[in-house]
């Protein structure tokens, strides 16, 4: 089955997935549930992203960097605003510099700190996983009210 295929579809209980057939509660089912299936989606979003040479956090950098085009932003900002609050910031941008899809120059304000913009190489690798977007949409095989649904749950699950 391809990656957005929505041909077949097979549900595999939580239970099933991990060989567990009992939680202690249903918020202990939920909670595992939740970081089985972001793990399970990580995986997902790695696929996608390698067809085009690039990692999860290089893509966040890029959609960070196209919503400020032509502008730049510090690597502070960058960091700040990362799904990944973990990452590595330097080290991504050194590494997305030798990529051609950014280029970082001295801030004249502050000579410690690097502005960072993106590169036509990098706007045009957006373009490129644009064209793919629903594939990637697809993944969790919801409707878009069910989508919406999962989205408030998660707003208030974080509280």
């Amino acid at each position: 089955m391809g990656f957005g295929s929505s041909c077949f579809f097979y549900s595999m209980k939580i239970e099933d997935e991990i060989k567990q057939p009992k939680f202690k509660d249903p918020f202990q089912k939920a909670v595992i549930n939740l970081i089985f299936t972001a793990n399970w989606l990580q995986t997902k979003h790695q696929d996608f992203f390698k067809a085009e040479g690039i990692t999860i956090q290089q893509f966040n950098i890029l959609r960070i960097l196209k919503g400020q085009y032509p502008k730049s932003i510090s690597a502070t900002e960058i960091k700040s605003r990362m799904l990944d609050k973990n990452s590595d910031v330097s080290r991504l941008l050194d590494r997305m510099v030798a990529k051609k899809l950014v280029v970082k120059q001295v801030c004249p304000n502050d000579k410690r700190a690097a502005d960072v913009s993106i590169t036509e190489d990098g706007l045009e690798i957006l373009t490129t996983l644009e064209k793919r977007q629903a594939e990637l949409d697809g993944v969790l095989h919801l409707s878009e009210e069910d989508a919406k649904t999962l989205s408030d749950l998660l707003d208030k699950s974080r509280g």
